[in-house]
């Protein structure tokens, strides 16, 4: 095995250590970023659906706030939004490079278009659960557990593997101007140097990386799909 890869993949071979530091500074800056997205996305998304004029706690204000917020961020390239947040990055972290350096510039870059992810998936919540849960007395944050999240559970899954899968993207793009990852690797090892296999493998180890998280993803959309239509076809039975 390990003569077939020096004769086929020479260039991936000589630089393995370097190759390997790559992927997990990747994973790292994937799973950091991702996790810390993940909540705020998720807390931004149901903000923005019951501060609305028809949400369950309206209140246009914040509503219009988070609104426009998300939307000038949401309308700058990332890679301008790296520049642009170099002397937050470095005031937070103490540095601009380096996997520390990419968590902020990811985060801003990931956050605004997952909580349209939610908002978009709260958004298919039917009214009448959420008045019928209200008229058994549920308050606020009941209604945001119990009905909003819960219902959603599988459209939330389907988006957030959407949203890991755009990550993906970022993190290489960030790679590409110093954060370090797959990215950085390929384009220093493989484009510059025109060493091709070390570029093939890359692409190769990113496509691998996303096809495991939307078989993960579509396996558990599926689950909690047919969970909740077999949980309401029993409670069709018993009545």
């Amino acid at each position: 095995m390990e003569q077939l890869i020096k004769e086929y993949l020479p260039y991936v071979y000589a630089y393995r250590s370097r190759f390997f530091q790559s992927c997990e500074a990747t994973l790292q800056m994937f799973l950091i970023a991702g996790v810390i997205s993940f909540m705020l996305g998720l807390i931004f998304g149901v903000v923005l659906t019951i501060t609305k004029e028809e949400g369950i706690k309206p209140c246009r204000p914040l509503n219009l706030l988070l609104d426009t917020v998300i939307n000038v961020f949401r309308s700058i390239p990332f890679v301008i939004l790296l520049i642009f947040l170099i002397p937050l990055t470095r005031a937070v972290m103490s540095t601009a490079i380096g996997i520390k350096g990419a968590i902020i510039p990811l985060v801003f870059g990931t956050v605004p278009f997952f909580t349209r992810q939610v908002e978009a998936a709260l958004a298919g919540v039917s009214p009448g659960k959420l008045e019928a849960a209200r008229s058994m007395g549920s308050g606020t944050l009941g209604l945001i557990f119990r009905v909003y999240l819960h219902e959603a559970v599988p459209d939330l899954i389907r988006v957030t593997t959407i949203t890991a899968i755009s990550l993906i993207g970022l993190t290489t793009m960030a790679g590409a101007v110093g954060a370090g990852g797959i990215g950085s690797f390929a384009i220093n090892y493989g484009q510059n140097q025109q060493h091709q296999d070390i570029v093939n493998v890359c692409v190769v180890v990113l496509l691998v990386f996303v096809c495991i998280l939307q078989t993960i993803g579509s396996f558990l959309a599926r689950r909690t799909t047919n969970r909740k239509l077999f949980g309401r076809r029993e409670r069709g039975h018993t009545a």
